[in-house]
C-alpha cells in the first residue's frame, strides 16, 4: 500500500515549476525599445533624416537670402518666411522617417524574426502597439529636435531679410511642434504598413505613392475636384500642421491634425486587423 502511494505521488513532486516572469505591456515596450536600437539601420536612417531636415532647411535660406534683390527670384521664395524655409527638408526627413517605420516591422516577417516575436507575446496586438509607440516617439524627438535646431540656424542666415522670425513671433512654435509631430505620424504610418503588407518593398511603395505620387495626380484632376480631396490628402493634411499661414484650400492646424491622425488610425486598424486574423 505504500508502494502505491509513493508511486502515485512522484509525477505531481517532478511537475515542472510555472515560469517567473508574466508578459506585461512595459516588458513588451522595453523588448521593442532594444530591437530598436540593436540595429544598424536604425542609426543611420534616423541620421539622414535628421541630416535632410536640417541641411536642406540651411539650403534653403542661403538660397533665399543670396536671391534677394535678383530678378530671378525664384517665386515661391517670394513669400517665404525663417520658418517655411527652415522646414524645407520635412519632405525628405519624412521619407527617412517612415522608411524606417516600414523596416522596424516588415524587416521582421523578411528575417522570420515575427515568429520568435509572436511566441513570446502570442496575443500578437501588444506588438503592434509597443512598435508603433516605441518607434513613434523616437521618430518625434529626433523631428522636433531637427525643426528647431534648423529654424535656430535658419533664421540666423535670413536675419535682416523680410523673411526673418524669431521664436516668440506668433506661430513659430506651433509650426516647428507640428513638423515634429507630423513627421513622428509618419513613422507609425510606416510601423503599420510594415505590418499590414509584410514586404519592406510593399511598404515603402505604399509610403511613397501616399505622400509624393497621390498628390501629383490630384493635381490633374479638374480644379472643383481638387479643393474636394487635395485638403484630405495626407501628405498635405500633414502640411497644414506645421504650416504658419493658411488660405480658404488648406486645412486649419486642429482640422489638419484630426485629419492625419484618421489615416494613421486607420493604417493601424488594418495592420491590426491582419495581425490577428492572418497567420504569420
Amino acid at each position: 500500500m505504500s508502494t502505491l502511494t509513493t508511486t502515485l505521488d512522484t509525477p505531481s513532486a517532478a511537475a515542472p515549476a510555472r515560469p517567473a516572469y508574466r508578459v506585461t505591456g512595459r516588458r513588451v515596450l522595453a523588448s521593442e525599445w532594444s530591437k530598436l536600437w540593436s540595429l544598424r539601420s536604425t542609426w543611420i536612417t534616423l541620421g539622414l533624416g535628421l541630416v535632410f531636415l536640417v541641411a536642406f532647411g540651411l539650403i534653403a535660406a542661403s538660397h533665399y537670402k543670396s536671391s534677394i534683390g535678383s530678378p530671378h527670384q525664384d517665386r515661391d521664395f517670394a513669400t517665404a518666411t525663417a520658418v517655411s524655409l527652415s522646414l524645407f527638408g520635412t519632405n525628405f526627413a519624412q521619407l527617412a522617417l517612415g522608411v524606417l517605420g516600414v523596416l522596424v516591422t516588415a524587416g521582421e516577417y523578411s528575417t522570420g524574426m515575427i515568429r520568435s516575436t509572436l511566441a513570446a507575446v502570442p496575443r500578437r496586438l501588444p506588438v503592434l502597439w509597443s512598435k508603433a509607440a516605441v518607434f513613434g516617439l523616437v521618430a518625434l524627438v529626433v523631428a522636433t529636435l531637427g525643426a528647431f535646431v534648423a529654424f535656430g540656424f535658419g533664421s540666423g542666415i535670413v536675419s535682416g531679410t523680410p523673411a526673418a522670425m524669431s521664436l516668440s513671433h506668433a506661430g513659430v512654435v506651433r509650426s516647428l511642434l507640428g513638423a515634429g509631430l507630423y513627421l513622428g505620424l509618419v513613422g507609425v504610418i510606416g510601423t503599420a504598413l510594415g505590418a499590414l503588407l509584410r514586404s519592406v518593398a510593399g511598404g515603402i511603395s505604399v509610403l511613397v505613392a501616399s505622400l509624393m505620387l497621390i498628390p501629383g495626380l490630384v493635381s490633374l484632376l479638374p480644379s472643383s475636384w481638387q479643393d474636394n480631396i487635395s485638403p484630405y490628402l495626407p501628405s498635405n493634411a500633414g502640411e497644414s500642421m506645421f504650416a504658419l499661414t493658411h488660405d480658404s484650400t488648406t486645412l486649419s492646424p486642429g482640422a489638419g491634425l484630426l485629419v492625419f491622425l484618421g489615416w494613421t488610425v486607420l493604417a493601424l486598424a488594418g495592420a491590426a486587423y491582419r495581425l490577428v486574423r492572418s497567420d504569420v
